[in-house]
């Protein structure tokens, strides 16, 4: 029996400008005007849908200042994806704009490393510093899906799916997560937040919110090393994605399909 193949998508739900001296830690003295912005992504073949990641809502958006351009879960919706059937959604780590919107899915699954949990909950949320990107209302719905027993805990690499492997990188956060999808071009890695920008990579210039910055710098290594090519690798806030790859689904949505190669 072959490996899975999925089609994959990312969907763009808010945006902010920034600096480069926020992006990344070895900048420039131009400090050029730059932007970020905010994805969720989710995975299908003909039998489900996988989502990676949650977003945040309206009221995180006006509390950090964000142009929340959708709600990612209502567009999702939208889009013609039944969220009351996804079964299974990993949440590459737990900050505020990658697990908010838990309670709108009340069906699925959560699937974390059981160190970011842990992480999210534990002494370290004491220093200002480390607790910044983290919302302690997402936190706590994470911990109400763990009491309905909709929590899957994991240690390392694990394979979710025929074609859908999961790799704990931490740098980031603790508990840091990339996934590696298996598309009808080959391997392709997720890196959320272990590469905000595609540059954070090839330059070997970290983002400045880091736990661990020799974890941060191997886990580049680590993404090389399992997607097929530079091309293989999605950023996870890099409007790169939105500029390279094709349209797809309701324009307004604003759907790029990573299954097929960039087309620029």
């Amino acid at each position: 029996m072959g490996i899975g193949t999925w089609e994959v998508f990312a969907m763009r739900y808010a945006t902010i400008n920034r600096r480069r001296l926020e992006n990344f830690i070895a900048h420039d003295l131009h400090d050029a005007a730059t932007q970020m912005d905010y994805y969720v992504w989710f995975l299908k073949n003909d039998k489900e849908t996988i989502l990676i990641d949650t977003g945040f809502d309206q009221k995180a958006a006006n509390e950090r200042k964000r142009n929340l351009l959708r709600c990612p879960i209502q567009s999702l919706q939208d889009a013609g994806i039944a969220v009351h059937e996804i079964k299974d959604t990993v949440l590459t780590h737990a900050h505020y704009d990658h697990a908010g919107n838990i309670e709108k899915l009340k069906n699925t699954r959560f699937h974390l490393q059981e160190r970011e949990m842990s992480y999210a909950t534990g002494k370290d949320m004491r220093h200002a510093f480390c607790r910044h990107a983290y919302d302690p209302h997402n936190v706590c719905e994470l911990i109400y899906a763990n009491y309905e027993e909709r929590v899957g805990f994991h240690d390392g690499v694990y394979e979710l799916r025929s074609g859908i492997e999961v790799y704990w990188v931490g740098g980031h956060t603790r508990g840091l997560q990339i996934v590696r999808v298996h598309t009808q071009r080959g391997w392709i890695v997720l890196a959320s937040d272990a590469a905000h920008y595609l540059e954070n990579l090839t330059n070997r210039s970290p983002f400045p919110i880091v736990t661990d910055t020799s974890d941060m710098l191997n886990a580049y290594e680590l993404i090389e090393s399992l997607a097929e090519s530079h091309q293989h690798i999605i950023p996870g806030h890099d409007p790169l994605v939105m500029n390279s790859y094709s349209r797809t689904g309701p324009d307004h949505l604003e759907i790029v399909s990573l299954s097929k190669p960039p087309i620029l």
